[in-house]
């Protein structure tokens, strides 16, 4: 992993700044350049009046045009920078790649008005980061809600980006960046992106398939309830409707000794998931404390084992 040290410079760097608000105002966000990409190739390339074989091709097309393109801009990027100070400069062009901070201060906001007994403005942040009617969620739902982002997200949002920037620098880390905002903004079965989003969907599976188990390990070495982690993960990860978010949602959920995942409703239908770790008591508010203090162990664990690594 020749750029494990900068891995750890952008994990660094991003849990003390996170993404600056006049940054953002200023300039925005790398994934939302990306997002304004894909928006304009699903806007000219996804016709409704194309049969479904040639709007998945379409799809393909446009997932491997955009995952090309992150690709070789990180390319580009890394080739010009000097290298006797080239893993600095990666992990700083990395940086923004990386929302650990985001994550936390997002979860945060939900744990911190369900403590003060505030359930509208616990619905209101819960609602800004899953995609489930925050109107039918008890303080339970609620709490199972952030837990479960926290937990996969923290996969998506931080260990992958890392593993692939830890393997190949910043075309790693700018082409998963792109898978992933491929699979959340086109990867859904809806009418519109059943077959266009196909490919986005599959290809973000494969690339999260090792990222996603070692958070879930990682969860594991740092869980209050280390065997009751592990035994929850291995049993229930692959009953989860996703082939990678079980891994890092059931440790969690073992971690806490919590049940997770479940019935829940989107869009005025209920889907009925199966439980993980079925038995254990629902999460409350505190719940949503500990599984943060799990995450902030694992990161720290992350970065100083990438920080190993660089010096290996």
């Amino acid at each position: 992993m020749g750029f494990a040290g900068a891995m750890a410079v952008a994990m660094v760097a991003d849990a003390l700044l996170g993404w600056p608000s006049w940054l953002f105002a200023r300039i925005g966000h790398p994934v939302t350049w990306l997002g304004r990409l894909i928006s304009a190739i699903d806007t000219a390339w996804n016709r409704p009046s194309d049969p479904p074989a040639f709007r998945r091709a379409a799809g393909l097309a446009g997932a491997l045009a955009v995952i090309a393109l992150s690709v070789a801009l990180g390319w580009a990027l890394q080739s010009l920078l000097p290298l006797g100070i080239q893993v600095v400069l990666v992990g700083v062009l990395a940086w923004p790649l990386v929302a650990l901070r985001s994550l936390l201060d997002h979860v945060a906001a939900v744990a911190n008005p369900m403590r003060a007994g505030d359930i509208a403005a616990a619905r209101d942040a819960v609602s800004r980061i899953v995609g489930r009617d925050p109107l039918t969620l008890d303080e339970a739902g609620i709490a199972r809600a952030a837990i479960e982002s926290l937990a996969e997200n923290a996969s998506d949002g931080i260990v992958a980006p890392v593993f692939w920037g830890a393997l190949f620098g910043l075309p790693g880390i700018l082409g998963y960046k792109a898978i992933n905002t491929l699979d959340s903004m086109i990867g859904h079965r809806s009418e519109r992106h059943e077959a266009f989003g196909w490919a986005a969907a599959r290809i973000d599976d494969v690339a999260n398939f090792v990222p996603a188990r070692l958070t879930g390990f990682l969860f594991v070495l740092l869980a209050p309830r280390r065997s009751e982690a592990l035994s929850c993960m291995t049993r229930d990860a692959r009953r989860h409707r996703s082939p990678n978010a079980g891994w890092p949602e059931a440790a969690m959920a073992g971690a806490l000794g919590v049940r997770l995942s479940g019935p829940r409703i989107y869009h005025g239908s209920t889907t009925n998931e199966p439980w993980l770790n079925e038995g254990a008591r629902d999460p409350l508010a505190a719940d949503i404390d500990r599984g943060l203090t799990v995450y902030r162990r694992a990161m720290l664990l992350l970065a100083g084992l990438l920080a190993i690594l660089a010096f290996a």
